[in-house]
């Protein structure tokens, strides 16, 4: 802590000695903006300039200003024209200090990394969340305490099978560092399981489950896996065949385009609309319009023919179908076989 005192007392030193007083209300928002940038600084290898005038909201010429603050302060800074800053290896300093706001959403952390990861990921965390812990202040940890047994999180399923704790860590290990896996796969459609080689480009979590978006060599194509459809998980050094880019990227540019959706206009009545909000953005929700007693709503969907059509018998006593046809069909038709079922 003394590395930090000598630290703070430098920049506030040369804060004032370039003719401003620390005591304005701009320069204390300087100040707090500073120490940020120093914080981020230590949390990644690499930063860009404009990553921290977009997170700070300020010009790039601001952001400048505060890097040479923080080097005449004498924080080690590496700058590299076109790739950003980074701090000299071996150079720390411990965070200042946590509000209790921030404090308190470790406990929210905490919570959904036990219930929405595999337990040796969360174990990992948890290790982590003790290391910050110890260094917060007495009130700090009074928050969290308060807090920690009056929070819970239930997901719908689980998000991994129990018979692999340590498949998000392999995963995690694979996209670091760029180095294959092979995973049996229980995919929907079929009856038994395959065998795959994969190359995981990454993760996301979507109608809460966690899905692997990743090359898979059987398809020669790239693919999604459902983490709770995995039967088994092995890491290996095998490195990546193939340049794969971000995983932003590939979910766009494999996202049907919206010409080739079929576009499905209903009418819903409005005492039942609240309870379908949740779940219509995932069956391509688009628009609504306010009809008096019913609400028309537009989507664009390619799950025509069961998912949709499906989750539309759920309220279909509350609402009607303006178009298309064939949409009007495939409801008739299920409706008839389940009538004669009975």
């Amino acid at each position: 802590m003394k590395v930090l005192k000598v630290f703070i007392i430098k920049l506030k030193s040369y804060i004032w000695n370039i003719g401003v007083s620390i005591m304005s209300l701009d320069n204390i928002s300087r100040f707090d903006r500073i120490i940020a940038i120093l914080i981020q600084l230590q949390s990644k290898q690499i930063i860009r300039a404009k990553d921290l005038a977009d997170r700070f909201d300020v010009s790039l010429r601001t952001i400048y200003r505060d890097i040479r603050t923080l080097e005449a302060s004498g924080v080690p800074i590496n700058s590299e024209a076109g790739i950003g800053y980074s701090i000299v290896e071996g150079y720390r300093l411990p965070p200042i200090m946590f509000t209790k706001e921030e404090a308190g959403s470790f406990v929210a952390a905490e919570k959904l990394m036990e219930k929405f990861t595999d337990k040796s990921l969360g174990a990992h965390h948890q290790s982590a969340m003790f290391k910050i812990k110890s260094v917060l202040k007495g009130k700090e940890k009074a928050w969290i305490d308060a807090l920690e047994k009056h929070i819970h999180i239930d997901p719908k399923e689980n998000v991994f099978n129990e018979n692999l704790p340590d498949a998000m860590s392999i995963l995690f290990e694979s996209i670091a560092k760029n180095t294959q896996v092979r995973i049996d796969y229980q995919a929907l459609n079929s009856e038994s399981p395959t065998n795959r080689s994969i190359e995981p480009v990454g993760l996301f979590n979507e109608n809460d489950f966690w899905y692997v978006y990743a090359y898979c060599h059987i398809r020669s194509d790239y693919r999604q896996f459902r983490t709770d459809r995995m039967l088994s998980i092995i890491g290996s050094n095998i490195g990546f065949e193939q340049l794969h880019p971000p995983l932003s990227e590939l979910r766009t540019a494999f996202e049907p385009k919206i010409e080739s959706l079929t576009e499905v206009v209903i009418l819903v009545d409005k005492s039942v609309t609240r309870f379908i909000k949740g779940a219509r953005k995932q069956y391509g929700f688009i628009s609504e319009k306010d009809l008096g007693d019913v609400v028309e709503m537009t989507f664009k969907t390619r799950f025509i023919e069961n998912g949709f059509s499906r989750w539309y018998l759920m309220f279909s006593d509350y609402a009607s179908i303006v178009k298309p046809a064939e949409f009007k069909e495939r409801i008739k038709s299920l409706l008839t076989e389940s009538l004669s079922r009975l």
